[in-house]
């Protein structure tokens, strides 16, 4: 299979069917599932650094071992190739392949991803390489990470390195993964890696993490075929007012400027949403933080938007004299990620929760959807993530039925089916994730894959969820009922 291309879409008043040459794949990141940690040459990330912190990650893990792809990768694929994937969309690991973020590769870090899309190739499974899942090399944190603007010039390094090593193989590209949670998370409530609590600083990685993506635009358009497609994946918060109150509808656009526009206004549009500037302008200098021709390189054209979305953001202006609630799905902190908009409340969309406390609503991927299709027409949409964790276990009889999994599957892919059917331009569809692997903050306490993984044996077992996503697969169609 081929780089994604344009295709016809179906009829709309298909009930069920997808178009044809809809991409069916799945996703993972580096430092969740390989392992590996000081193998070959890798050097520490940040998120090494953050996960061997004690108090930063539930029950002190690690991603040192995770679900060890970094050995196990030809099982992998190999269970992909079962599964009937067509694509797999992985991420590379910054500090495996440039231990200190500069200067030039380690091979044996780069034969480790040569020998990955081989083996994707040989199984007829379209490799789909993300430069960036969150994994920025500690030496470039300690010399002032994101915030920095250096660190955007040494990710343009570190794509011409990838490009040149992998674009005989790969001919999809995505620069970032939910740059939002990089800078806001990151920077801004520290509930991950590095664990900074600095508005100031928040701005200023969102900036640069900006600026990195566009000039690693042009470092891949610069070393890769013409054939090749670039593309950012983006976390795009689906961002509702709790009423219909002046004061609640202020809310969801000051949640939409610094979660989302503060990305697509400049990577999409070419520049910074003036609101967004205005709420944020006691706390950073834009003037100093955006150079002359800053715009310029963010804003290159990309062949394709990733669209990530788990659950809606609702939110409300809280009372006079009341406190802000917390339920943003982003991890407990006394410090909001939502810089220059910290007094901003937030409420669970429904009861029906995953094992996130995350709501379930697929309608909110549909609106996402079709509103991106609405506001940019010509952008091709890709669906980069989508899935949901829930507490699974393997019965007696070895088998992991998850039919919570399969309900939230089953409706989200009916919200990108209806999203085609209203004009949406989307191409494909990346379940979220293949693996059990390391949460984050949450370590391995909660399963977001089809495929369960037992962590003291690293034995596989394909759940309930992944049978029924590869006959989805196969008939390119949902089924009529769950």
């Amino acid at each position: 299979m081929t780089a994604v291309q344009p295709e016809t879409h179906t009829d709309p008043a298909s009930v069920t069917a997808f178009p044809t040459d809809f991409v069916w794949g799945a996703a993972t990141a580096a430092y969740q599932v390989e392992g590996a940690a000081t193998v070959d040459g890798r050097t520490p990330s940040i998120w090494d650094t953050f996960s061997h912190t004690p108090g930063k990650v539930r029950n002190g893990d690690t991603g040192d071992i995770a679900a060890d792809h970094y050995h196990l990768y030809r099982d992998d694929v190999a269970l992909m190739k079962d599964l009937g994937l067509k694509a797999y969309r992985f991420s590379i690991s910054w500090s495996r392949v440039q231990p200190t973020g500069r200067g030039p590769a380690v091979e044996r870090g780069l034969d480790f991803y040569r020998r990955l899309t081989d083996e994707l190739l040989e199984a007829g499974i379209t490799p789909v390489a993300t430069l960036y899942h969150w994994d920025l090399p500690q030496e470039l944190e300690d010399a002032g990470g994101w915030p920095h603007r250096d660190t955007a010039q040494r990710f343009a390094d570190y794509a011409d390195i990838m490009a040149h090593a992998l674009g005989d193989r790969v001919g999809v590209w995505t620069t970032l993964n939910e740059p939002w949670c990089s800078a806001f998370l990151g920077y801004g409530s520290g509930v991950h890696a590095p664990g900074r609590t600095e508005p100031a600083a928040t701005l200023r990685a969102a900036h640069h993490l900006n600026l990195g993506h566009g000039l690693a635009i042009g470092a891949l358009r610069a070393a890769l075929p013409s054939s090749a497609q670039t593309s950012i994946t983006l976390n795009l918060h689906q961002v509702r007012p709790l009423t219909s109150s002046a004061e609640d509808a202020d809310a969801a656009r000051r949640i939409d400027a610094v979660g989302n526009r503060v990305f697509t206004g400049p990577i999409l549009d070419g520049a910074y949403p003036a609101d967004l500037l205005q709420d944020t302008a006691h706390i950073v200098d834009w003037d100093e933080l955006i150079h002359d021709g800053d715009l310029a390189e963010i804003s290159r054209p990309i062949d394709v938007l990733g669209v990530n979305y788990y659950s809606p953001t609702v939110v409300s202006h809280p009372a006079e004299g009341a406190g802000t609630t917390k339920n943003d799905g982003h991890g407990a902190s006394d410090h909001s990620p939502w810089t220059g908009s910290d007094h901003v409340a937030f409420h669970l969309a429904n009861d029906n929760l995953t094992a996130m406390n995350w709501a379930i609503d697929p309608s909110g991927l549909h609106t996402l959807l079709t509103d991106l299709a609405a506001s940019h027409p010509r952008l091709p949409l890709m669906v980069t993530e989508n899935g949901a964790a829930f507490d699974d276990y393997v019965s007696p009889e070895g088998k992991v039925n998850d039919p919570q999994r399969v309900a939230y599957l089953h409706a989200h892919l009916d919200a990108v089916r209806r999203a085609i059917a209203d004009g949406a331009d989307v191409r494909g569809y990346f379940l979220w994730s293949l693996l059990d692997n390391f949460e984050w903050s949450y370590g391995y306490s909660k399963r977001f894959g089809a495929v369960y993984v037992d962590y003291l044996t690293q034995r596989r077992i394909p759940k309930a969820s992944a049978h029924w996503y590869s006959d989805v697969i196969r008939n390119n169609a949902l089924p009529d009922g769950v």
